[in-house]
């Protein structure tokens, strides 16, 4: 427990002391003055202590902080000069700059890092799903391990999960190459029982041939791989 927290269960006490004895009791009690008490009662809900942790006293703004140009001006010579901060200095005071070294760096750590993370965080567009059967066919191929061979030979499962309907189809062959990708592909056209529109894979390479070839046009789209949202998931 540290010293915040100790003090709002403290006041907590104070506050639960005064509602049997009243205000002028706690107050002598425990040496607090009566309008201390008085604004810690505003301030409390009658049930959890959070609302009595003193808050921060420091200012949100102050007239020597950075401006706008200025952060700016960082944030744009920053990932170049990230490794050496003299250098970043030396640069911007070529173009103007007029703050000390450790005005610099207090703000890149406290804004210009965080600035630069949250642009480039990566936003996930929204996934469609599939509205009727075999608009979307999930296809993936896992290495089934040795123990679970009896003689040790090597397999690859083939799967197939049609997203709508969840319609499964699977086949196992020895080897993973795009004879046994398009073996694959071929029955599961004609294992279907509804037409496929699109066949999502985490990993095109084995499908280029059946892509290429005069099977039937259907449309090889690329997913993003361990996405288990997009990955039939």
């Amino acid at each position: 427990m540290n010293i915040i927290t100790s003090e709002a269960h403290f006041r907590q006490r104070v506050l639960k002391y005064s509602l049997k004895n009243g205000v002028t009791a706690a107050s002598i009690r425990f040496k607090r003055s009566r309008q201390a008490i008085y604004e810690w009662k505003r301030k409390w809900d009658g049930k959890s202590w959070h609302n009595l942790v003193e808050k921060s006293h420091c200012p949100h703004h102050h007239p020597n902080e950075h401006t706008a140009e200025e952060k700016e001006m960082i944030l744009r010579r920053y990932p170049r000069y990230k490794d050496d901060m003299m250098l970043l200095w030396d640069s911007l005071r070529k173009s103007g700059y007029t703050r000390s070294y450790t005005s610099l760096v207090k703000v890149v750590r406290k804004w210009v890092q965080p600035e630069i993370k949250k642009r480039t965080a990566r936003k996930n567009k929204p996934y469609t799903r599939a509205e009727y059967p075999g608009q979307k066919v999930q296809v993936d191929v896992k290495f089934v391990p040795s123990y679970c061979v009896t003689h040790g030979q090597k397999f690859y499962q083939y799967t197939a999960v049609d997203e709508c309907t969840r319609w499964t189809y699977r086949e196992m062959y020895e080897e993973h190459s795009t004879d046994s990708s398009v073996r694959f592909l071929v029955n599961l056209i004609k294992s279907c029982p509804f037409p496929i529109r699109e066949i999502q894979t985490d990993d095109d390479r084995p499908f280029d041939r059946f892509a290429k070839a005069d099977i039937l046009v259907i449309v090889n789209a690329r997913i993003w791989a361990w996405c288990q949202m997009s990955d039939g998931g």
